[in-house]
């Protein structure tokens, strides 16, 4: 296949992630640190873990699209509790600057590339990489009580990325509860739910989750 005729060689036709790291930028300036220890839709996360994860996912997925394959991009996210930086409210919007920066050049989609310790090409690293500034982006929104918003585009990304495979390997249903699942089972919610809805809940959250439920 030639440069003509690869969808990624037209910068135009990427996903862009700039409008999920700026909404996330927007969020954390209501986030004081009285709300650090309120809990969040991830099990193992106060609010304090979640901004970590943040920022360590946006360093590591920044790295992965400039091929910088170093430490940051050698480790699984699950490997320890995410520690928050004193810093992080000068270092969390510039890694987000960065990391929609550098998936911004064509580059960044080809070739192969790791993240999380893992090996994977660079169009499927940039997907994983939207959906979990979008899928994070939420639940910082939900624990701090701020309203939330993805565009379209973005989220059939994530829905594709996260819905369950038709069939398991012995050709039953896939019930999208195997350990390889990028978050939680789906949890359950009406066909007609409103997208962003679905999307939370095929990464493993209650769309109504809130503070103390």
């Amino acid at each position: 296949m030639d440069a003509q005729e690869n969808p990624l060689s037209d910068a135009a036709a990427l996903p862009d992630l700039e409008p999920a790291t700026r909404r996330i930028a927007a969020l954390l300036g209501q986030v004081d640190d009285s709300r650090l220890d309120s809990p969040t839709p991830c099990p193992d996360y106060a609010v304090r873990e979640l901004l970590g994860h943040l920022t360590g996912l946006a360093t590591a997925f920044r790295d992965a699209a400039r091929k910088d394959l170093g430490a940051s991009t050698a480790v699984s996210p699950d490997a320890a509790l995410p520690v928050l930086d004193d810093d992080w409210r000068e270092v969390l919007p510039r890694r987000l600057e960065e990391v929609a920066a550098a998936w911004r050049s064509p580059d960044a989609w080809t070739g192969l590339t790791r993240a999380g310790g893992v090996e994977l090409p660079g169009e499927v690293a940039g997907a994983v990489a939207l959906n979990e500034l979008v899928v994070h982006g939420w639940d910082l929104a939900r624990s701090t009580g701020q309203p939330y918003t993805a565009g379209e585009a973005e989220l059939r990304s994530c829905e594709a990325l996260l819905a369950p495979a038709e069939d398991g390997p012995d050709g039953s249903p896939d019930d999208g509860s195997d350990d390889d699942s990028l978050f939680g089972p789906p949890v359950p919610v009406p066909g007609d739910a409103p997208l962003l809805d679905r999307v939370i809940a095929l990464a493993g959250r209650r769309p109504d989750w809130q503070p103390g439920s």
